[in-house]
């Protein structure tokens, strides 16, 4: 009886510390889970954290108040009102003598060329602009607020410490003491960067703006969008409803499958040999940047909306048919209308890896420097992780905010692009 009692307890005993053992393990694994989980956070929020610390600025700009006056000897000498002189005048030449007229103290070349230094060369691309639409505004006097050059917007954001030696900034101690003076003056200031979302690319980074990158990004996802999604789901549907099971149509499915995890660089070294090397299509045009991204985009789509088709109940199909429906009708009128929101929801995956994607369109030529606006698919243009990419790798301070900038404009873009597809899901969704 006692060797029965002490086998119990010596089983009771080892149950006891398995249990224990079991509850440790399962302890650690839930520890090891949530610092994972944590670590994933916080890395997350360093990330957007430093995006928008130095972001954020970009959207604020510093311009400096000038009285300009549209002389007539300096902009129209001949009095002739010819498109062409008035295009050709030296407009900077007005921005020096308001700014020499604010400090008439200021002589000799070095000094005056410093002064001169705080206004960004736009303000003259401004003043041109101005009076090539208005030739009746010669010879009048007007307030307006120009550019400062972005060594002076970096000072005033506090990106360059003021009390710092005069040898580790770019400004001189003259010149700071010029941006105390117009600040105390109220006209120095920062202000909605207008040209942020107004200018193309730009050396200089305070002209330098995303609208460019922005177009060439609609317009190249616009023509992915209208090849990618009919071809792929008309593919899906073709080969989850009407393709025959058999050696062919498994090749076919293991390759789009494989397709979907080829690097996206080689879609680009396709484009570059077949749209640019074979057809012949223009360089940096977002038609061929579509065609790439149509590729690229196209195995995601078809997986996504195979699922979507999978997903909707063998009785829908069933019910259609044994109503004396045809399989197309079958297919069209109730099997698409309930797969169409997971089919959606593919598109806007594969929409947003495009958005996302620079390798191929660097491949294509969509890196070049362009500063003027895209009109159509066949202009030269780029896209804006490209403009990121080329941003990054200027050294000028001012490109610094303006990388994070177009960053935090991309994400917006991303964060439109998973809102409407978000609605467009919710409002063709259909219950069963």
């Amino acid at each position: 009886m006692s060797s029965t009692n002490r086998t119990a307890a010596e089983t009771q005993a080892l149950v006891t510390r398995s249990l224990a053992r079991r509850y440790r393990a399962e302890r650690r694994f839930r520890f090891y889970g949530l610092t994972a989980v944590l670590a994933g956070l916080v890395f997350v929020v360093f990330l957007f954290g430093t995006i928008f610390a130095q972001g954020l600025s970009v959207f604020q700009q510093s311009y400096v108040k000038v009285e300009v006056f549209y002389d007539p000897a300096i902009i129209d000498p001949a009095g002739t009102r010819n498109p062409d002189d008035l295009v050709t005048a030296d407009y900077q030449a007005l921005v020096r003598e308001s700014l020499k007229a604010r400090f008439p103290q200021v002589e000799g070349r070095r000094d005056l060329r410093e002064l001169y230094g705080l206004v960004s060369s736009a303000a003259s691309i401004e003043l041109q602009q101005r009076i090539t639409a208005d030739p009746d505004a010669i010879g009048t006097r007007e307030t307006r607020w120009v550019l400062a050059d972005d060594t002076v917007d970096m000072l005033i954001k506090g990106r360059v410490a003021r009390n710092a030696p005069e040898d580790e900034r770019r400004l001189s101690d003259q010149q700071v003491g010029w941006i105390a003076a117009l600040e105390r003056d109220g006209t120095l200031e920062l202000r909605f960067n207008r040209a942020f979302f107004s200018n193309g690319d730009s050396r200089d980074p305070e002209q330098a703006g995303v609208r460019g990158a922005l177009i060439g990004s609609l317009l190249t996802l616009f023509i992915t969008l209208l090849l990618s999604f009919p071809i792929g789901v008309g593919a899906a549907v073709y080969l989850e409803e009407f393709a025959p099971r058999n050696r062919l149509t498994d090749i076919i499915e293991v390759n789009i499958n494989n397709l979907a995890a080829v690097p996206s660089i080689v879609f680009g070294l396709l484009g570059l040999a077949m749209f640019i090397g074979f057809f012949g299509l223009p360089r940096s045009a977002p038609l061929v940047g579509g065609f790439v991204l149509t590729l690229l985009t196209l195995p995601t789509i078809i997986i996504a909306s195979r699922a979507a088709l999978k997903a909707v109940p063998p009785s829908i199909r069933e019910a259609a048919l044994g109503m004396g429906a045809s399989r197309l009708q079958m297919v069209a009128h109730h099997v698409l209308p309930l797969a169409v929101p997971g089919m959606l929801t593919g598109a806007i995956i594969g929409m947003a890896r495009a958005l996302g994607e620079s390798a191929p369109l660097l491949m294509i030529g969509m890196v070049a420097f362009i500063v003027e606006v895209p009109q159509g698919v066949f202009d030269p243009a780029t896209a804006l992780p490209v403009q990121v990419f080329l941003w990054s790798d200027l050294p000028e301070r001012g490109f610094i905010e303006r990388t994070s900038g177009a960053i935090i404009v991309l994400l917006l873009f991303l964060l439109v692009m998973n809102a409407t597809a978000v609605l467009l899901r919710n409002k063709f969704e259909k219950r069963w």
